[in-house]
């Protein structure tokens, strides 16, 4: 028999957290739960738009209290090029830059610019590589409403 204690290993591990005075962003009266059903998303224009706010509203909800304008751009760079100069892997680079303001009153609270990328690999068959594509980026979508979400529940505790 084993004589590890895995409450023990957990608690070692904790402890750090909690010496550095972490608390759960989604306790009762934090930030996560100060700012849910809160905050009204501006509607898409696009697919990667309709993505971000599907994922945004799936961790926040919606709401009126707050209002979030964004914009988002995407590119793409050639990863990998093999021997016959065929592109093998691309990587597709968003950015989304947001700006929070009160709805009655219309006073910025928090605005900044979130980036990531994500990446596909190419096939010889166009549908395999379309679809290859649209998957990286809906990861792409969903990497920037995570970020988004992080960043405002990190300035939450500011202006909520």
């Amino acid at each position: 028999m084993s004589s590890f204690n895995r409450r023990l290993a957990l608690i070692l591990l904790l402890a750090p957290l909690a010496a550095c005075n972490f608390q759960p962003v989604y306790g009762p009266g934090r930030s996560g739960t100060a700012i849910r059903d809160q905050i009204r998303v501006t509607d898409p224009d696009t697919r990667i738009e309709f993505e971000v706010l599907s994922r945004f509203e799936d961790r926040l909800g919606t709401g009126n209290t707050y209002e979030l304008d964004y914009s988002i751009e995407t590119g793409q760079r050639n990863l990998a090029i093999d021997e016959a100069e065929n592109i093998d892997r691309i990587n597709v680079i968003g950015s989304l830059a947001f700006t929070l303001r009160e709805a009655g009153t219309g006073r910025i609270l928090e605005q900044g610019e979130v980036s990531t990328f994500t990446a596909y690999a190419t096939t010889a068959s166009p549908v395999a590589t379309a679809s290859a594509r649209r998957d990286a980026e809906n990861r792409l979508a969903v990497a920037l409403a995570d970020q988004l979400v992080t960043r405002l529940l990190a300035g939450a505790p500011g202006w909520s």
